[in-house]
Order: C-alpha cells, then structure tokens, then sequence
C-alpha cells in the first residue's frame, strides 16, 4: 500500500501516520496525537471498516479520561436521626493544571429533582471557613410535602426557622480556592448546625 506523506496537525510536518480510531487526522508522532486529543475527541468518530495494523498507525485513544476521585461527605437523610458520612464519588473535569473541580456525582439521592447547591463561607460568628462547604439540596421536597429532615431537625434542636426536607449532602472543599474536594466529618456539624439555624 503506497502512502501519501500528510501534514501533522500540530507541527505541519510531512507524516505517514494518522489516527486508528478515526483514520482521518494526521500525526506524525504519537506525542502530538496525545497533545492534540482533547481537541481531536470531540471530531473523532470511529471508522467502522476493518482496521488492518499497518505500522504506520497511532493507536488511539490516547490515555483514557481521568478515574473517578472519592470523598467522604455528609449524609442527611429525612427518614434518619443521626448524619452518615457517607461516600461520594467526583468526576474530574479538565486538568490538575486548569484547576477545576470535579463534578460530584450526587443524583442517586435527588431521584425527583435536579439539586441545588449553596456554598457556605463562614463558620459560627460569621468566621471565614478554611474550607467552605459545599451543601446539595432538593428544592423541591418542601413543596412536595416531603418530610421533614430529621437528621437536620436532631443538630439544630428543632429551632431552625426553615424547616430542612428531602436528603441534604454537604461536601468539603479542600481550600478557598474550591478546586476539590477533601473528606469531610463530624466536625463540619458546627458550622452548619448554625447555617441550618440561620437559613429562611
């Protein structure tokens, strides 16, 4: 099989190599495919004609996204007195480097509804907090006449002046600057003992 030299896609110089995955984009090492790919994944359709190996085929995809991070967070749930730590599971977005954080994968607990987040700053006295909470609710259970949260009832003695309903999840931030998650426990309650409290 005789093969036309193309241009690289990053560095433009003449290559005999191209992508299996799709057959249709141009490399001519397997560095500048792994450069190129999050650009070149979105365009990447799968040929379906047989790939036979010919040694001048890039193997794709380069490294697969990512592995899922866990963290601990906190766990109410309307129908339980006391707060699980529980483990939730995060998507990472991006990279390290793009300092994004990863995306919790919190619909198990909100079948009903999409969630809604609140990020809590300050601790008791209006302190900043060194590591804001993240808390995920469901807006809707009031409305639906869900009951009344009795893990929330339990730590705020029955005085908030919100009544909290449906599963309420609150992770932690693993810094101010909220680019991930650390594990979060039982001594998170304080702070959002008195946010609990305060919330109309």
């Amino acid at each position: 099989m005789s093969l036309i030299n193309h241009p690289c896609i990053i560095c433009c110089r003449p290559t005999s190599m191209w992508c299996s995955r799709c057959q249709n984009a141009w490399y001519c090492s397997p560095e500048h495919l792994q450069s190129d790919w999050p650009r070149h994944r979105r365009e990447c359709i799968p040929t379906n004609a047989p790939q036979p190996q010919y040694p001048n085929m890039i193997a794709t995809p380069p490294p697969a996204q990512a592995e899922l991070v866990s963290v601990s967070a906190l766990l109410f749930m309307p129908h339980e007195d006391r707060v699980k730590v529980t483990t939730v599971q995060c998507r990472p977005q991006g990279t390290i480097s793009q300092g994004m954080c990863p995306t919790p994968l919190v619909q198990d607990w909100f079948t009903e509804s999409v969630p809604n987040t609140i990020i809590l700053t300050q601790g008791l006295n209006g302190e900043p907090l060194r590591f804001p909470l993240h808390i995920w609710y469901c807006p809707t259970s009031l409305q639906r006449g869900s009951p009344v949260n009795r893990a929330i009832y339990r730590i705020t003695s029955g005085a908030a002046q919100k009544p909290w309903c449906g599963p309420v999840i609150v992770l932690k931030f693993n810094g101010s600057r909220r680019q991930g998650y650390a594990d979060a426990g039982t001594n998170d309650l304080p702070a959002l003992s008195a946010y609990f409290l305060a919330y109309k």
